[in-house]
């Protein structure tokens, strides 16, 4: 670091400053430091930067969700917002429906003592979980919490999105429109179930608790509960799935019975994932920028961390992806 200073005619102080990512530094100055660092091929000894300033210099993204899609978008997020701090990223995967998760986390934070935690559902929303990091002083984040659940993170009007979603497919002729649930213990499963039902009420069609199956946001779920509703004496002509693995899921089953999507049946998802632009036909669905939730949440936690502003929950807009398995309901 001595070596860095004179090379670029500043103190060891400001060296310190412009690996640390301080904002009180000129642009002109930083280019200086690690101009001089890159000709003296100096990195930062890890080790000696985390002693100096009582941090680890890690964030860990905790998960348990059935989506691979999904967790794989959030991660490329804390990922981008982790390298942009110098800061590395811990995976950890914690077994909600198991016994001792909280505990299990409570050791991996004295094991490793992260700076801060990233949390996805449902864990952003388990009471228990919560009120331990609370109680060990531990900052974190949460991705589509309920509200009060978490201060800061990024959040999506799930509800508002998904009456928009039905509000098209009621417009192309739909009466009759089926819904798989998320996970009982995700807060979406909520705002999407709230959101289904503002579509039917705004189009005047009775909610029917028969056109109503349980998910957990899997393929296999999918499948299972698109067997129960289209085995109905008079079965959906449309089908709104909470996630897009669920709707893949109803995709394949329609296939198997000889259905033609969206002929025969029309099939719309949540969250927009790669598989909802794999599948064929493409699936309609719900953008929500898993990558840019994650980037959002991990940024605003490492502003907490490094002291350089508060941070805070994000609302962050979503988009109606309009593609070919939706479509006008067929006359009989």
């Amino acid at each position: 670091m001595e070596d860095v200073a004179a090379a670029a005619g500043v103190s060891m102080k400001t060296v310190s400053r412009v690996f640390n990512r301080e904002p009180n530094v000129r642009e002109a100055t930083r280019r200086r430091v690690e101009e001089a660092a890159k000709r003296l091929n100096y990195l930062p000894n890890t080790s000696a930067r985390s002693l100096a300033a009582n941090r680890s210099y890690l964030v860990a993204l905790l998960y348990d969700n059935p989506s691979s899609n999904y967790i794989m978008e959030v991660i490329d997020g804390v990922l981008d917002a982790c390298r942009s701090a110098d800061y590395n990223l811990m995976l950890r995967p914690v077994d909600y429906a198991g016994a001792g998760h909280v505990e299990a986390v409570g050791q991996v934070i004295a094991q490793y003592r992260p700076d801060g935690l990233v949390l996805t559902p449902p864990l952003t929303d388990d009471g228990a979980l919560l009120e331990r990091l609370r109680h060990l002083g531990v900052r974190y984040a949460g991705l589509s919490a309920k509200p009060g659940n978490v201060r800061i993170g990024a959040v999506l009007d799930e509800r508002r999105a998904v009456a928009e979603m039905l509000a098209h497919v009621v417009a192309l002729g739909h009466r009759r429109i089926g819904h798989i649930t998320g996970h009982r213990d995700h807060g979406a499963r909520a705002w999407r179930l709230a959101g289904y039902r503002d579509g039917l009420r705004r189009a005047g069609i009775a909610y029917d608790p028969a056109l109503v199956v349980e998910g957990r946001h899997t393929f296999e779920s999918g499948v299972a509960g698109a067997r129960r509703l289209l085995d109905l004496a008079h079965p959906p002509s449309a089908i709104f799935a909470a996630n897009d693995d669920t709707a893949a899921g109803v995709i394949f089953e329609a296939s198997e019975r000889g259905l033609r999507v969206p002929d025969d049946l029309s099939v719309f998802g949540f969250d927009d994932t790669p598989l909802s632009r794999q599948i064929w036909p493409g699936l309609s669905t719900v953008r929500q920028p898993s990558r840019e939730m994650g980037r959002i949440a991990a940024e605003q936690l490492l502003r907490e961390i490094r002291g350089t502003g508060t941070g805070r929950v994000v609302r962050v807009p979503y988009q109606l992806q309009l593609r070919r398995s939706i479509g006008p309901r067929r006359r009989a």
